[in-house]
């Protein structure tokens, strides 16, 4: 348990943060998901519309610190890399 005054606030800080992490990093692995669907069935164009989607949220955790930058910038990678081999 928290002691100090500035400790205990910390701790409230952390708390409201963790909703908002938590809620932005299901809603990137929610857009990420729709695009390995869409890959799965093999429908380009709706994998390419969930990937305009989902490159920015990625991007937008990555710039708020909730996944690695490499991490979002690997996903990203490997999905365009998918929707590329769909078209073949």
């Amino acid at each position: 348990m928290a002691n100090t005054t500035s400790a205990k606030k910390a701790t409230r800080k952390i708390a409201r943060r963790t909703v908002i992490n938590k809620s932005r990093r299901t809603q990137m692995r929610g857009a990420v998901r729709l695009v390995e669907d869409a890959i799965e069935r093999g429908d380009r164009d709706a994998a390419v519309k969930a990937m305009a989607r989902a490159e920015p949220e990625l991007m937008r955790a990555a710039q708020g610190r909730i996944v690695h930058r490499n991490t979002a910038s690997r996903k990203v990678s490997r999905l365009a890399h998918q929707i590329a081999k769909l078209a073949k």
